[in-house]
């Protein structure tokens, strides 16, 4: 058996395989593939209103919030957002926790200022800053809420007057969150809600249309709402993938029961990473991810025999990202508790063998 804690794209549930791969062969008995579907077809546009209206159930969004699913991931969102938001003149504070929010700060200052309320980067972005002020002139405040390369999270939302604008790329859907807290959030679907090649944005819609500047149309986030996600062709597959996962996660219970599953696998793993003579983690306790959980062996030698290792018992993904190394294992909504066991027991075992 496989055991998939890839941090992205990421493993989804098997029932959501199961009927995606029968809509491509046959969608709702209609003799088409989902693949070949007209976008503006009622057969599509059912699919795509019921995604956006379980986006706004599963979030408890109140009546000022739009849905759009967009194409590109979030990287597109790293200019879209400031695009929409800010004029030339303008001041916007960014939380700099890694390498998504730096992107995202380097495409900001392409549209305004941007001052850097906090950073974590001196101690390699392991740990969220907590000590910090937000310039009162900001007209929004940027946080990416968790950090897959490093393995950190904000467990706790800033509270700010500002408009609070976050990237929820890798924790959208696990946790519960006021979410009308915030002025914009948008999230790449390949983690916890479907495959690559569609972003998810929600906006209050109150926030729009305050810049001065022309926006080209395909980047004005009036024109996609005014067309119900429909401006241009929409990535038909991936919506109607997000869909059916928006649908498992409902009938799980919602975003209230699986958070308690995530919280689950992920005290399961550091305990045995603070447990094991083998393994460590250099990030900070109190800032520890619930979807990505980076850490190490404490011998560098020990490294390549554990990958192997884990390989050799069904463990893939688990290899850090590029820009730091080690492991990294991806617990996102999909992945079941019985996988986290699985890895907690090769780990005891490689323990075992090494000591």
């Amino acid at each position: 058996m496989i055991h998939n804690f890839n941090a992205g794209p990421s493993i989804l549930p098997k029932t959501v395989f199961q009927q995606a791969a029968e809509a491509v062969i046959n969608f709702n008995n209609s003799g088409l593939s989902i693949l070949e579907l007209g976008h503006r077809t009622p057969a599509f546009t059912e699919v795509m209103e019921e995604a956006r209206s379980l986006v706004k159930e599963l979030m408890h969004l109140n009546d000022d919030y739009e849905v759009l699913f967009l194409h590109g991931g979030a990287s597109t969102q790293f200019m879209q957002v400031p695009m929409n938001l800010l004029d030339p003149k303008d001041t916007v504070a960014y939380a700099d926790t890694g390498v998504w929010s730096s992107k995202a700060i380097k495409e900001a200052k392409l549209f305004g200022k941007v001052e850097i309320a906090c950073s974590s980067k001196d101690k390699n972005y392991s740990y969220i800053p907590n000590d910090f002020a937000i310039p009162n002139d900001s007209k929004y405040f940027h946080i990416t809420t968790n950090n897959t390369i490093y393995g950190t999270q904000w467990q706790s939302i800033p509270k700010t007057s500002n408009v609070l604008v976050a990237d929820m790329s890798s924790d959208i859907f696990s946790r519960e969150l006021n979410f009308n807290d915030f002025g914009l959030i948008y999230a790449g679907a390949q983690k916890n809600m479907g495959p690559a090649g569609v972003n998810l944005v929600v906006v209050d819609s109150n926030i729009l249309g305050k810049v001065k500047h022309p926006i080209p149309t395909i980047m004005d986030y009036r024109n996609h709402i005014a067309e119900g996600s429909m401006l241009n062709t929409p990535p038909v597959f991936a919506v109607y993938v997000c869909l059916l996962t928006l649908r498992w996660l409902k009938e799980l219970g919602g975003v209230k029961e699986i958070e308690k599953l995530n919280i689950k696998k992920a005290t399961l793993l550091y305990n045995e990473i603070d447990r094991n003579e083998i393994f460590e983690t250099s990030v900070n306790p109190a800032d520890r991810s619930k979807m990505n959980v980076c850490f190490a062996t404490k011998n560098k030698a020990h490294e390549k025999l554990f990958l192997d290792f884990a390989a050799s018992n069904g463990i893939i993904g688990i290899q850090g990202h590029r820009l730091s190394g080690a492991f990294r294992a991806s617990l996102y909504n999909a992945l079941p508790l019985s996988s986290v066991e699985v890895l907690v027991d090769l780990m005891k075992n490689f323990e075992q063998s090494v000591v």
